[in-house]
This record gives C-alpha cells, sequence and structure tokens, in this order.
C-alpha cells in the first residue's frame, strides 16, 4: 500500500492543476512510495528527512530507528520553530516600518502643501 504525502501547505504555482504521481523515495535505508503533484520536490524532502536522520545517528549513540527519526523530528521542529519566530520578528520589523514610512510621507505631504499654499498666497 503506498504512503500518503499530505499536500504542501504553500505548492509551487506549476503545481496547484498537476494529478498525484507515485515517487519512491528512500530515507534512512527504508523505501516509501509515496503520491503528491511535485516529485521533485518530494525528493528534495525525502533527501532533507534522510540527511537529517543520518546526522542524528552519527552524534548520538542509538541505533534504532524510530529513536533517530524522533529526534530528527525534534531537530527539524526546532528548525521550523526558530525559523517562525524570525519571520514573526521580521514581520513585526517590517509593519513598523511600512507605519513609519507611512507617517512620514504624510508629514512630508503636509509640509509640501503649505509651501506651495505660500507660494500661492505669495
Amino acid at each position: 500500500m503506498d504512503d500518503m504525502l499530505e499536500p504542501n501547505p504553500m505548492p509551487a504555482p506549476s503545481t496547484q492543476a498537476a494529478a498525484p504521481e507515485a515517487v519512491t523515495v528512500d530515507i534512512y535505508d527504508q523505501v516509501y512510495h509515496l503520491r503528491g503533484t511535485d516529485p521533485g520536490y518530494i525528493q528534495q524532502l525525502a533527501q532533507s528527512v534522510d540527511a537529517k536522520m543520518r546526522a542524528v545517528a552519527t552524534h548520538g549513540s542509538t541505533v534504532d530507528s524510530l529513536r533517530v527519526a524522533v529526534l530528527a523530528a525534534l531537530n527539524i521542529a526546532d528548525e521550523l520553530a526558530t525559523l517562525r519566530q524570525r519571520y514573526d520578528q521580521l514581520s513585526g520589523s517590517v509593519s513598523q516600518s511600512q507605519s513609519s514610512m507611512r507617517s512620514r510621507a504624510g508629514s512630508l505631504a503636509g509640509m509640501l502643501d503649505e509651501v506651495l499654499e505660500d507660494r500661492k498666497v505669495g
């Protein structure tokens, strides 16, 4: 039976209308048969998970593949949480900068209106 890959929450524009395709991947010496709309993306994800599991296994003393998978998942979850936090910080900075620029633009427009009004009167 094929394992199912959940849809990518942010699919590439070219994959939105594509039909799911069968993809075979190898992760930590286990073969998985997946289905998805972008085989290259699925292969890339599988390679990333495989690399993370192998890195965890190299640094640890366990040979139990389930423990290696859980530790790799924790590492990936940590990376995701860190990136989300960084994204939220950057998003807040951008919003603050936009607000500041709007305020300055409004002030400059007001000053420009005053100068133009003075020229009309004078």
